[in-house]
């Protein structure tokens, strides 16, 4: 199967992103997974460190839970800006 991955190797272009975005907001990414546990999405930190660093594919439903538990619009999580394309 052939899979599409950024410049950079990355299997999303919006970890990065999640990443300045989490920190900007003083959050670990443990806390980060315990605010999206609380909206009823079942990850641990590990999952948000998967999808930081680039190994773990972000599906749509992933960037809804983020988008909400980081208080910012999914058009913000698929910036060009921290993407390797």
């Amino acid at each position: 199967m052939f899979k599409i991955k950024s410049a950079d190797g990355s299997n999303n272009l919006s970890g990065k992103t999640i990443a300045r975005i989490r920190k900007e907001k003083g959050l670990s990414q443990r806390k980060l997974a315990i605010k999206m546990q609380l909206l009823g999405f079942d990850v641990d930190h590990y999952f948000i460190r998967r999808v930081e660093n680039g190994t773990r594919f972000v599906t749509d439903i992933d960037l809804v839970i983020f988008s909400r538990a980081l208080e910012v619009p999914i058009s913000e999580l698929l910036s060009e800006k921290d993407a390797a394309l």
